[in-house]
């Protein structure tokens, strides 16, 4: 199923409002865990999993800077708002 361009939009903020602050909490709290590496493996863990947390969500980011492809149909459409 495909989502709107508005809901993938909101669904966006929420993934960067309330999942990235939490995913990155996660990973963080499974660093010091695991006790302090070297800087040069820590460095290596952050930016690995700096690039593969957003994978899953590809599909949602895509277009979301660009104006609603579904407002210029809206405008075109004689009596409808």
């Amino acid at each position: 199923m495909a989502l709107s361009w508005k809901t993938r939009r909101r669904l966006s903020l929420v993934i960067l409002l309330v999942g990235l602050p939490i995913y990155i909490v996660l990973v963080v709290s499974i660093l010091n865990a695991l006790g302090r590496p070297g800087i040069l493996v820590e460095l290596l863990v952050y930016v690995g999993l700096g690039i593969v947390w957003i994978l899953p969500f590809k599909s949602i980011f895509k277009g979301i800077g660009q104006p609603d492809p579904d407002a210029d149909a809206d405008k075109k459409t004689p009596g409808k708002r």
